[in-house]
C-alpha cells in the first residue's frame, strides 16, 4: 500500500512550530530569545533541548544588532558556513570559516593543537564586533577563549558556542558562559551540532520562526 503522508510544505512547517510552543517549555526565554530557542528545537527535533539553551547577557538583540551593523561571522565548519541561509542576513553580510585555508595544517602541527583551533588564528584580522559561530570543535571553543584572554586581542559582538560531543563539548561551553566578556548562545553539556548553530543563525539573521 502507498504511504499517506501530509505534503503541503506550509502546512507541516507551521504544525512542526505549533507542536514545538505546545511541548516545549520556553518560560525562560524573552521575546527575541524565543524566536531562537524554537529554531533551535527544531533542527534537533528534541523538545527537551530547551533546557539546556542558554543565553548570556542580551546576547539575541546584541547579536542581530551585530549583523544589521554589517557585521561578518565566522564559523568553525564548513557544515556552518554552508548552512546559512544568505537571502535571510540583513546586510549580505560576509561569512568566513578557514578550516580549509592550506595554512592550516602546518599551523596546527606548530600549535599541538587541532586543524579547527588552528583555523581560528586565520580570524583576528575579521574577529571585532563580528558574529562567532562555533558548533562542532570544542578545542576551536577553548582556543578562541585563550586568545579572548590577550588583552590586544578584539572583542567580537557574540558567540553562538554550540559545539557538540563527549570530550570537552561540555566543559568548552562551561568556560564560554563563565569567562567570556562576551553575549553568547550555547547548548549546555553533550548537545550540539552545526545544525543547531546554523538553526540560531538563521534565526538571529531573519528574526523569524
Amino acid at each position: 500500500m502507498p504511504f499517506n503522508y501530509k505534503k503541503n510544505a506550509t502546512s507541516i512547517y507551521k504544525e512542526s512550530f505549533a507542536t514545538i510552543r505546545a511541548e516545549a517549555d520556553l518560560s525562560v526565554f524573552t521575546e527575541e530569545e524565543e524566536i531562537i530557542a524554537v529554531r533551535m528545537i527544531h533542527a534537533s527535533g528534541m523538545v527537551e533541548l530547551a533546557h539546556s539553551i542558554k543565553f548570556i547577557s542580551n546576547f539575541a538583540i546584541e547579536a542581530r544588532t551585530a549583523l544589521e551593523r554589517g557585521a561578518p561571522i565566522l564559523c568553525d565548519t564548513k557544515m556552518v558556513s554552508e548552512g546559512i541561509t544568505r537571502a535571510r542576513l540583513p546586510k549580505s553580510n560576509k561569512i568566513i570559516c578557514t578550516i580549509q585555508d592550506p595554512r592550516v595544517k602546518i599551523m596546527a602541527e606548530k600549535l599541538g593543537n587541532t586543524r579547527s583551533a588552528a583555523a581560528i588564528e586565520l580570524w583576528r584580522p575579521y574577529v571585532k564586533g563580528a558574529v562567532i559561530a562555533i558548533g562542532n570543535a570544542p578545542t576551536a571553543l577553548f582556543h578562541l577563549l585563550n586568545l579572548l584572554e590577550e588583552p590586544n586581542y578584539p572583542r567580537p559582538a557574540a558567540i553562538i558556542g554550540c559545539p557538540v560531543g563527549f570530550v570537552g563539548a561540555s566543559e568548552s561551553k562551561e568556560a564560554l558562559m563563565s569567562s567570556a566578556s562576551v553575549p553568547c548562545c550555547v547548548t549546555v553539556g553533550r548537545l550540539g551540532g552545526s545544525a543547531i548553530t546554523v538553526a540560531a543563525l538563521n534565526a538571529i539573521a531573519s528574526r523569524v520562526e
